[in-house]
Order: C-alpha cells, then structure tokens, then sequence
C-alpha cells in the first residue's frame, strides 16, 4: 500500500496549484475537460456567491442536473463552504423533486437547460428557495449560473470548513427520505470521510476513474469526489452502454472503475467479438456494490477480468460496511465480506443475536447513532436496534460465518410468505438472469387465494427473443435444477423493459403496484 498522502494536498486547490492542466473530470460522451484549475477557480467563485446569499456551515443546497462536466464543480463549493448538498435524482418528475427540494430545505438549487421544462415546473412547487440557478441558459424564474458566478473571485473564502452530501434514498418502498450525518467537524484539507477505504481502493493522484453511472447516486458521487481529493481523473459517462464502457477502459488508461450487477450482466452478454475489444492492461481494481451479485455472474466476471473485483456493502447512512477481495471471495463465494467499519450482528425478529449460520437481520453496531432521517424521527427510531440504540440496520436479511464473512439473503421488505413458508426472491432472480435469453428478471408475491401469496417472474426477454408459453415452460425447467421446488414461480410474465432506476436498482414497487392493481402483461403459466 502507499503510503498516506498529505492530507493539506488532498483537495482541488493543492492540484491546481501543482498541476493546473491536469484534467480533473473528462465528459466520456463529448471529450470536454475539466482542468483542476478550472474545477478549483469555478468551485471557488461558487462558494463565494453561496457566502454573499448568506448561507453559512449547515445549510443546505441543491443540484438537480443530469452528468455534465459542471457537476462536481457545483458540489465542491458546497463541500469547502461546509454545507449539505443534495443531489436530486434528475428522472424525477417536478414534483417528486420539488418535495426533496422542500424537505432538505435547500436554499439554492442549481439545474440546467437540458432539464428545462421539468425545473420550470418544479421552481413553484419549491417556493421558499428563492435563488435558482441554470446552467447552459435560462427559463423564467431562474438566473444564469455561469453569468452569476462570474462576478466572484476564484480565491478560496477565509475558512473551508468541510461540508457533505445529504442524499435521499430512492424511494422504492415508500416517500424518500433524506439520510442525514452529522456534519465532520473539520476544514477541507483536515481529511474526509471514509478516506481510509479509498486508500484500501489504492487511490492516487495518477488513477483514472471511470464512473458509468448517474453521478446523483450515493456512491458515484462519493467515489468521483474521492478521485479527484487525491488528484485523479474522472471518466464520465452520460449514461451507461456496456460496449461502450469496456471501450472507454482501453481508451482512457482506466485503472479503476465502480459497477453493480446489472451492469457485469450487460457486459456478459455482450457477443464474444464485442468482449474481446476489452483493453484492460491498466485495470487494476473494479469495485461494486449496490446489490448483491449472482454467484455465476461474479464468478464469470473474475475469470474474465481477474482478481481485480472488489466488492463492499454499505450505504450512505454510513452505519457499517464489509469489503472483500476478489481471493476472498472465491474462497467464500457468494459472501459480500467481513466487517470494516461497525461490528456486525445478525438479529432475529426480538433483537437477539443470532449464531454463525442462522439468517437474521443485519445490523452493525456502533459507538454512537451515524446518522438520522430528516424529518422523521420515527423512521430513524424503526432503523435502530430494539435495545441498543447504536445498532442499526437497513432492512436487509443475511447470515455470518464461522470467519465472520457476511452472506446477504434479501431484503425484508422484498420476502414472499406463500404457504407460510418465508422465500427471498433474490435467489430466484439470480438463477434466471444467468439463462441466456434473459435480458433481466424480477421476482415478487402476488396475492393468492390459496396460498396467501404466489411467486411470480418477470422476465425482459433479451434481444430477439420472442415472449411466448415455450419461454415459459423453458425458464421453468431451467430453474427446477437450480432452486428448491416451492420456490419455483407459480407464474410467468414477460414484458418489455424492466423498471430499473438509472443506478440499476429494481424499482418493486411500481411492479408490485401494477400486480396487485390487476394490471399484467401477458400472463404464462
């Protein structure tokens, strides 16, 4: 491992003073570059426009834009004027945003022209944040950010202190909520948080990171500012193609890179002349996370790539993670690691810990309560252990073996009761993705009268695969060799895109609300 940085160097103004043409962020789609002296000068003028508006260390801003190059400009002035900044998932409609906008009580929001007509008619939703900002030109009601900082100095403002990311979950079992941590009590080039995970990632100044996905999401976000705290470059997608990606490898040098499985699953199915135009002699580390990845899918990904997968569980409200490598792994195949921040517990329903081998809710346990959910108390209270207050847990269902390596079964919310036996989709889903006519698949309950609830698939057939009582009874046979017989779906349907946010994650809910409204697509049993 290097050894640690300065930590006075680790911020946008030391690289630019060093090495001012260095690019700092190259928009994968169009080639523009961000230097760090342009990132340093344009984040700088910002905070000294948010410090003129008033607003000081706590408060809050927006940004509600798609990747563009300006993206982390807009959230390092947040970060060196020791405020929040929430980044607003640009697919939302105006008012799914504007609540978010409402609720973090951001004082500015910053958008673009390519959102226009959605911020136009969010703007009135949010009314008590006066101070709207566009980049790239203006609608009514909104002031040109370009324009409004350039009448600031490019100088730092006379104390940094360090600010953070104030994100709102995804929303797929319920309203949003936003998760909030306690602000570091530290100035810009005193540290961050999680540094010590990047420097286990082996991050540095002369990396190139590729980042394939919106950059709103918790973790590209976090892992692009990190990148460019050590000095690095940031490849940006605008969205993510799986050719494409493995292009931008060869092409830009990548040595590291962050995925979920969605994406592996893409590129897996890619043809075989498509996967050998992959250059990868740069790639060192290719890190993902976000949702548990099938077995055969990461074991496939390994053979390929090499021992350069890393994997972690975590998420923003920064109550624990797990890491493991890619030898791990294949010694605990399946295992998303051991513990590298909180002690890990496994709970029953009551709060009792559970021994090695028994699945349980996963809870990490901590010195004090990380985090809160803004504005609801009650959600923070319903995260935290029954009796121990500085437990908590996300929901998700694991066990723990006999070394302390963490295997996640699903989430709680997504069980299926059905017979009174308790089943997780995740293994079901799984099995099926790994059949090559399958382009992505869900599984959840339907109601049944017999049964309580039924096991249901949804399949989104690949390319050129015809949706058809053959598939059906195909998938069917496939999953009969792969899964216990009471866990094979009572039915199957098919349907034409999967309704997958941006950042991968399956959005239930909407599939879960179409079924028990009554509304399917073409039904096979």
């Amino acid at each position: 491992m290097r050894p640690l940085p300065d930590l006075a160097t680790l911020n946008p103004g030391a690289h630019a003073a060093r090495q001012p043409d260095k690019p700092a962020l190259i928009d994968a789609g169009t080639g523009a570059v961000v230097t760090y002296r342009m990132l340093d000068d344009g984040s700088n003028r910002f905070a000294n426009l948010l410090h003129r508006l008033g607003l000081r260390r706590g408060d809050h801003i927006a940004i509600f834009m798609e990747n563009h190059p300006l993206y982390l400009e807009i959230c390092w002035a947040a970060l060196r004027s020791g405020l929040y900044i929430t980044a607003v998932n640009r697919y939302l409609t105006a008012g799914e945003a504007a609540y978010i906008v409402r609720d973090c009580g951001a004082r500015v929001l910053v958008s673009s022209q390519a959102l226009a007509e959605v911020a136009g008619a969010l703007a009135p939703l949010a009314p008590d944040c006066v101070t709207r900002l566009m980049v790239d030109g203006v609608i009514a009601g909104w002031d040109s950010y370009e324009a409004q900082t350039a009448k600031f100095p490019a100088t730092p403002l006379a104390e940094e202190w360090l600010g953070d990311t104030m994100l709102y979950s995804s929303g797929t079992t319920g309203r949003p909520k936003g998760i909030k941590r306690k602000l570091p009590d530290v100035r810009l080039q005193e540290g961050f948080r999680s540094m010590e995970t990047f420097t286990a990632y082996d991050f540095h100044a002369d990396m190139t990171y590729l980042s394939p996905a919106p950059i709103y999401h918790a973790a590209p976000l976090a892992y692009c500012i990190a990148t460019q705290r050590f000095g690095g470059t940031v490849v940006m997608m605008r969205r993510f193609d799986p050719l494409e990606a493995l292009r931008l490898i060869g092409r830009y040098r990548i040595t590291h890179s962050q995925w979920v499985p969605t994406m592996f699953v893409r590129m897996l199915k890619l043809s075989a002349a498509e996967r050998a135009e992959l250059e990868s002699s740069s790639h060192v580390c290719a890190i993902h996370a976000a949702a548990p990845c099938p077995v055969e899918v990461k074991r496939a990904m390994i053979a390929w790539w090499g021992p350069i997968i890393q994997e972690y569980y975590a998420a923003t409200e920064s109550n624990g993670a797990t890491r493991i490598t890619s030898a791990e792994w294949l010694a605990h195949p399946g295992s998303v690691g051991q513990a590298k921040m909180g002690i890990l517990h496994i709970c029953d329903d009551d709060g009792r810990d559970l021994p090695p081998g028994e699945s349980g809710l996963v809870y990490f346990e901590r010195d004090e309560m990380p985090f809160e959910y803004h504005n609801d108390p009650d959600r923070t209270r319903r995260a935290q252990h029954p009796d121990r207050p500085g437990w908590t847990t996300l929901g998700d269902v694991g066990h723990i073996d006999a070394e302390g390596y963490l295997y996640l079964t699903d989430r709680k919310a997504f069980m299926i009761i059905s017979g009174g036996v308790n089943i997780y989709p995740q293994a079901i889903e799984d099995a099926l993705v790994t059949h090559p006519k399958v382009r992505d698949v869900a599984v959840i309950g339907v109601p049944d009268a017999d049964l309580g609830e039924a096991v249901k698939a949804i399949i989104e057939p690949a390319e050129g695969v015809a949706p058809n009582d053959a598939l059906a009874a195909e998938l069917t046979e496939f999953l009969r060799a792969r899964v216990a017989r009471y866990m094979v779906p009572k039915s199957i349907d098919f349907i034409d895109e999967m309704p997958r946010l941006p950042t991968g994650k399956l959005y239930k809910q909407a599939l879960r609300a179409r079924y028990h409204a009554g509304q399917t697509e073409k039904q096979h049993v």
